[in-house]
């Protein structure tokens, strides 16, 4: 591996605006870095119907050895992020201005193509490998989601560089997660002449939000309502208010509860107040749950030791693609890269992770040929 030459690749990629749904210049900064590998590269047809610039990007590079493997990272980027200038300081990578630095998740697109490029150079034997880039992650999973079956080798393991924890951190479990829009409908009065005619939509929200299980509900299952809208003026009763919220967990049965919980609460708001409501309850992605023993899991701890990484397993509260791939037939994990504060103006990495994150993908690399 050249440490100079990754550090010089994630710098230009920093630079390179990709918020997403305007992911184009980085797909195409992309596509032509694999195709000087030797991948065969190609876009999906996903692009219309997730509204971005362009589709996924799925490369294909022939082995020398049977096997097959995928990594997986995303080009789209949250804002703010024009114009980013990364600068090094005591080891570590930043944003010179008030933008993020869009480590989550060109560090892991960098780690790919150094990792892959240093198998490449050294010989060794290799398996085939996929390359899957995708586009609006940052947007509930967009891009991942709108992926057309039968692109992935099936069964194969599928390595997601987009965590924020060290190189040889294995997340070895992440939620389903399912959301929720309601509106209350109730009647509209005049708030000083005839307040007892309406029912008021926003008193049946606060009722209803003020009665449910919020927050973190046990090791595994949160939730929350992040979102009201409702009224229009003070001197009238409000006759609709909209909230949004969600909840999560590691086991599908306890996000069922959750959800009925919340339900229940909604219903019986509107019930207490002699109003309605509709609900609305939508699944973003399933979980992903690997037992520590699991020979995929292991693989990845040998990949680790052999990169010079302490493996560590980690269960994670948030989403990746991982969620979404699962039910592509590859079997995804997410991984560590040390991405810190993303989504935030100090956002940063230690150049020792990114050199570590490029290290686990030739490591797995060369674990797969075994």
């Amino acid at each position: 591996m050249q440490e100079s030459r990754l550090l010089d690749l994630f710098c230009e990629l920093v630079r390179i605006e990709s918020p997403s749904f305007h992911e184009a210049p980085m797909a195409a900064r992309c596509a032509d870095e694999l195709r000087r590998l030797g991948f065969e590269v190609s876009f999906d047809d996903s692009a219309e119907r997730v509204g971005s610039d362009t589709g996924n990007l799925v490369a294909h590079l022939p082995g020398t050895r049977t096997g097959h493997m995928v990594f997986s990272a995303h080009m789209d980027t949250v804002q703010p992020c024009a114009g980013i200038e990364p600068v090094v300081v005591d080891g570590v990578v930043r944003s010179a201005g008030d933008t993020i630095l869009s480590a989550d998740d060109k560090a892991g697109v960098a780690a790919i193509f150094e990792g892959v490029r240093s198998a490449v150079e050294s010989g060794s034997p290799r398996p085939d490998v996929t390359v899957l880039l995708t586009t609006c992650e940052e947007q509930h999973l967009l891009g991942s989601s709108a992926l057309a079956d039968g692109l992935l080798p099936a069964g194969a393991p599928c390595y997601v560089l987009d965590a924020e924890r060290a190189p040889g951190t294995i997340i070895t479990g992440a939620p389903c997660h399912w959301s929720l829009n309601a509106t209350f409908s109730g009647r509209a009065a005049h708030a000083g002449v005839c307040p007892e005619e309406g029912v008021s939509a926003i008193a049946m929200a606060a009722a209803a939000v003020s009665s449910m299980p919020l927050g973190r509900l046990d090791e595994a299952t949160t939730a929350n309502v992040g979102f009201i809208e409702g009224g229009g003026a003070t001197n009238v009763v409000p006759d609709t208010c909209a909230l949004a919220g969600e909840c999560r967990s590691l086991y599908a049965e306890r996000a069922e509860a959750q959800k009925e919980a919340m339900t229940e609460a909604l219903e019986a708001a509107a019930a207490r107040f002699g109003g309605a409501v509709s609900i609305e309850w939508t699944k973003s992605y399933d979980a992903v749950l690997f037992d520590e023993e699991d020979e995929l899991v292991q693989a990845i701890v040998r990949a680790s030791r052999a990169a010079g990484l302490e493996p560590r397993f980690h269960r994670s509260g948030g989403g990746s693609d991982a969620n979404v791939l699962a039910a592509r037939g590859v079997r995804p994990v997410t991984l560590g890269v040390g991405m810190a504060a993303f989504h935030s103006v100090d956002e940063h990495i230690a150049v020792d992770d990114l050199e570590g994150a490029a290290r686990l993908v030739e490591a797995l690399i060369a674990e797969g040929a075994q």
